[in-house]
């Protein structure tokens, strides 16, 4: 997903997190680009680990390039975004026969209980402001000892880039715009909060946290982007987390 950064506008912006009007173009940019190509998708697929035959969820599929390399490691993936032409894309990639769901996050998920053995969640929980009911919906879907990998923009690095900078303890919006490679802009909207609202969410959800990761990039990438792999080797982007379902008793 774009990141918080703010760009020069060069055409009027899309409606907020409208991703129809721009998948394509977000699509292309995410199958090579540093942050997603060489560092998010590597670290969400290392965290995850072996998969073959696990049942998993991408909640938040956009494209379905997470979702292309987790069946190509063994595991039976459902796709679900609440953009349908990003899950249009994600059906191209992916065939026909994908099992794919336009459906938002916010709402109850259209699983039964214990469905799937992880849930991950790419880079999409930071943009609701309510992350209660949607982690209560994915602990429901999860089997005992299942796990919710998830990664989120930094929350150092949402209060860090804003000016003025807002009260890091308190839950606050912000909107910036994404700029795409031929100059179409769309409007982007987030949601920041501190480290320990994220934890206490999840605890509150009935998961127990097993991984905080604040993951190096693919080295791959350094002769591929030399000065941004220096930059992002050297601060902070995204934070991974890996949450386990306690077993059933």
């Amino acid at each position: 997903m774009p990141t918080a950064e703010n760009h020069a506008q060069s055409a009027p912006p899309a409606r907020v997190n409208d991703y129809g009007s721009f998948a394509e173009a977000y699509s292309a940019l995410s199958e090579t680009s540093l942050l997603n190509a060489y560092y998010e998708r590597p670290a969400m697929l290392s965290l995850a680990g072996g998969v073959a035959g696990r049942r998993i969820l991408d909640a938040g599929c956009g494209s379905g390039l997470l979702f292309a390399a987790l069946r190509d490691r063994g595991a039976l993936v459902t796709g679900l975004d609440s953009s349908a032409g990003m899950v249009e894309l994600a059906r191209r990639r992916l065939g026909v026969n994908a099992d794919l769901h336009v459906a938002d996050l916010s709402d109850p998920l259209p699983f039964a209980e214990d469905a799937f053995d992880d849930v991950l969640a790419s880079l999409v929980l930071h943009y609701l402001e309510d992350w209660g009911s949607t982690l209560a919906e994915m602990r429901r879907v999860l089997r005992p000892g299942g796990r919710l990998i998830a990664s989120v923009q930094h929350p150092f690095v949402d209060y860090a880039i804003q000016d003025p900078r807002p009260d890091y303890h308190a839950t606050t919006s912000y909107t910036g715009d994404w700029t795409d490679l031929v100059g179409q802009t769309a409007r982007m909207s987030f949601w920041r909060r501190p480290l320990h609202a994220m934890t206490d969410a999840f605890t509150a959800a009935g998961f127990r946290l097993a991984v905080i990761s604040e993951p190096q990039p693919d080295p791959a990438a350094r002769e591929l982007y030399p000065d941004d792999f220096h930059s992002l080797s050297t601060q902070m982007c995204f934070l991974f987390f890996v949450l386990e379902v306690p077993p059933a008793r």
